[in-house]
């Protein structure tokens, strides 16, 4: 596969890292994506292959606020891939149509497996060139991104080695579907969502309870929907919580280290 890869580097204050930003171009049939790679530029220059973190964005998608959040995690000593889940034409500029890219995309939920597994396998194809460890892959999603990583999981893969939703839709069409899970999920749950009631993380625990997976959900009290997003602000609904944020990166990152085998 060709990649058309543009490299650029950011350079922050003493107290963050700096990081490697790199424009990724791959096709799906006749669709063609542009993610982003994102790792820590000591990593570069030191030749270290670090833990992979494949990221699907909220109903965004690739934009700024994505990539601030990718390098929030690369921070924490991953190289992280932000897929793109809607097509390199299409950045939403605003919610109305980040809400038809999103609808368009969760509507087929057979596409939206395989636009997540084909950014898993574009990930893994940087490892030669990069510092990614292709043989640890953590796939984790936010809001809409969270909805996808769990259906990649439904979809049966084991290219990853789990799955972490972050205030994510917990709904599929086809609960059965749980029963073809192969890998550890890990789902962290604002408690007081409206956009995601109580019915349906009702009904999530009963499909995971059918399909007997490794599976946790961990509810936030007082955690509303967004809550690891710092630019959301709809008093209720969507609403960024930093202390909620910082337990659930935290748990992200144990996760992360259980299902990698680290100490």
């Amino acid at each position: 596969m060709k990649y058309f890869i543009y490299l650029f580097f950011m350079l922050f204050s003493f107290a963050r890292a700096e990081f490697v930003v790199e424009s990724v171009a791959y096709s799906l049939g006749e669709d063609s994506f542009e993610g982003a790679l994102v790792y820590p530029g000591d990593a570069a220059e030191s030749g270290e292959k670090l833990p992979g973190i494949l990221m699907v964005p909220n109903w965004m998608g690739v934009g700024d606020r994505a990539i601030e959040k990718a390098e929030r995690i690369a921070g924490m000593g991953f190289a992280v891939f932000v897929a793109d889940m809607y097509g390199a034409d299409i950045r939403p500029e605003n919610t109305d149509e980040a809400g038809q890219a999103a609808g368009f995309v969760k509507s087929d939920r057979a596409l939206m497996r395989a636009r997540a597994v084909k950014a898993v396998e574009v990930f893994h194809g940087l490892a030669d060139d990069h510092p990614v460890h292709p043989e640890q892959t953590l796939a984790i999603g936010f809001c809409f991104g969270g909805t996808t990583v769990l259906e990649l999981a439904r979809g049966g893969t084991t290219a990853v080695q789990g799955v972490v939703s972050f205030h994510g839709n917990l709904d599929t069409p086809d609960p059965e579907d749980g029963k073809q899970i192969r890998v550890p999920v890990l789902v962290l749950h604002g408690a007081d969502d409206p956009i995601v009631p109580d019915s349906e993380v009702a009904a999530f625990v009963a499909e995971m309870r059918a399909a007997e997976t490794d599976w946790q959900l961990v509810s936030f009290g007082g955690a509303v929907h967004s809550f690891t997003d710092p630019h959301a602000a709809m008093e209720g609904v969507a609403e960024y919580e930093p202390k909620t944020a910082a337990r659930a990166f935290e748990m992200m990152r144990d996760f992360a280290r259980e299902v990698f085998g680290e100490d």
